[in-house]
């Protein structure tokens, strides 16, 4: 190829990449969340039968022991414009919550428990004067949401997120999900974004979904270490002269490198007198507080490193000789725990009846579709690269330059996030599924032979 060959084939690049641009361009969609963004992407992009095998957990199929009422039997709930609320509603197929979805066009799509009876027809079974309506099954669920960490957090407030204090949603969900796997024996965890300020926490495995309410609450307090609220200085206590394993792991694993390496820099936690009296007050020997307030007071220069140096001075007091006592040491760890540890709504876990919202719904606040995050790689997780209703819009004008797809998604950015729920969620939670119909089913068929020939 000669050399002006090669510049023609550059300047034909060139070309092709501006026409690119520009039907990028042509077809984006103003940013914005309103009904008719709202009807394209239910009718073009959201994954209904995923959702729907995801919820029958495998009782969709033909083999004898599935149980064909069972997707049939649980409670969605939809929220429409202007806070119109439709609770009870409920589906026997992928196509019945299809086209719900898309005639009613819900701004929110909330998930309830599967309940003993269709909830749909739950007046006429009252009417019989048995009380038999009632939840029989429901994942085990967990709501975090950054706006409970306003007194840990300095850059934002409120429903406002950056990514200087995302990392507390980070690791919540490192601490979270470790523990359900490794101290409960869960498999089948689903985290998403809740489309704004938190993330929501679904465990699957049939014997998550099969606890009692007082299980539950007997899980969320596993989880309870933040107890205080805005008028405790000390909102965190470690008791007894050793932490429970969980907690030790979480510390070292996890919350000391997140405290030191991020959210003591990144929040400035001992910028100045009125953030550093937050920490001297969790302090219970005046000794101690006095001297390091009259060290801080007395240095007040600006320096990037102040944080650091602060923590390590406040570090080395607490761990020196001269003072005694296991719970003055304690106090670096209640410290670390108070700034990091998940704050949970505890609430939404223990009642099988709460509803939480639905993954791949739009945050009609934001634009931005409640994708799920790979626990393996939180870290990575940028709220703020989150796919919105608009930019999804734009991609799918722009993809029918690409030609046809099997799936409208697999052509938008929201096509990774759909493939991670399917490959890594979905399969194996419906192997699992399969396996405990069948193991379930033959169990049952033996039991009958044996009543049968006694």
């Amino acid at each position: 190829m000669t050399r002006e060959e090669i510049e023609n084939g550059r300047d034909d690049m060139l070309i092709d990449g501006d026409e690119i641009e520009q039907r990028r361009l042509e077809n984006a969609v103003p940013e914005g969340f309103n009904a008719d963004y709202l009807k394209a992407y239910y009718g073009k992009i959201f994954p209904y039968v995923d959702i729907f095998k995801w919820l029958s957990y495998g009782n969709d199929g033909k083999h004898p022991g599935c149980d064909h009422s069972y997707f049939g039997r649980r409670e969605f709930s939809f929220t429409l414009d202007n806070e119109i609320y439709l609770r009870f509603q409920s589906f026997n197929t992928a196509s019945e919550l299809e086209n719900a979805i898309k005639e009613k066009c819900p701004f929110k799509i909330d998930i309830g428990p599967v309940y003993s009876v269709d909830p749909s027809k739950r007046h006429a079974y009252s009417q019989g004067g048995d009380n038999i309506f009632t939840p029989v099954e429901k994942e085990l669920v967990f709501d975090i949401d950054i706006s409970d960490y306003d007194d840990a957090r300095y850059c934002c407030s409120g429903a406002d997120v950056c990514l200087e204090c995302w990392p507390l949603m980070t690791i919540s969900i490192k601490v979270i999900d470790n523990s359900l796997r490794d101290d409960f024996g869960f498999s089948h965890i689903l985290w998403v974004y809740s489309g704004r300020r938190g993330v929501h926490c679904w465990v699957c495995d049939g014997k998550a979904r099969r606890l009692n309410n007082e299980q539950r609450a007997a899980i969320v307090d596993y989880f309870c270490v933040y107890k205080g609220n805005e008028n405790n200085s000390k909102k965190v206590s470690l008791v007894g002269p050793a932490l429970h394993p969980f907690l030790v792991r979480s510390y070292t694993e996890v919350l000391k490198d997140y405290f030191e390496n991020r959210l003591l820099t990144s929040q400035k936690l001992f910028l100045n007198e009125e953030r550093f009296e937050k920490i001297l007050e969790m302090i219970p020997d005046e000794s101690v507080t006095s001297e390091l307030r009259g060290r801080w007071l007395s240095n007040k220069r600006s320096r990037e490193e102040i944080n650091v140096a602060r923590w390590d001075q406040l570090k080395n007091l607490l761990q020196s000789s001269k003072q005694k006592g296991q719970g003055l040491r304690r106090c670096i760890e209640e410290i670390v725990f108070t700034f990091t540890y998940p704050r949970l709504d505890m609430e939404v876990s223990k009642q099988m009846n709460h509803l939480l919202k639905a993954p791949f719904c739009v945050h009609p606040k934001t634009g931005r579709v409640c994708v799920p995050i790979n626990p393996k790689n939180c870290e990575e997780f940028d709220p703020s690269a989150v796919p919105t209703l608009s930019q999804l819009l734009g991609e799918l004008n722009t993809g029918g330059f690409k030609g046809e797809r099997d799936n409208e998604w697999d052509g938008t950015s929201l096509g990774d996030c759909v493939r991670y729920f399917r490959e890594s969620f979905l399969q194996p939670l419906l192997k699992s599924c399969k396996e405990e119909i069948e193991t379930s089913y033959n169990a049952k068929v033996q039991q009958s032979r044996n009543s049968i020939s006694w």
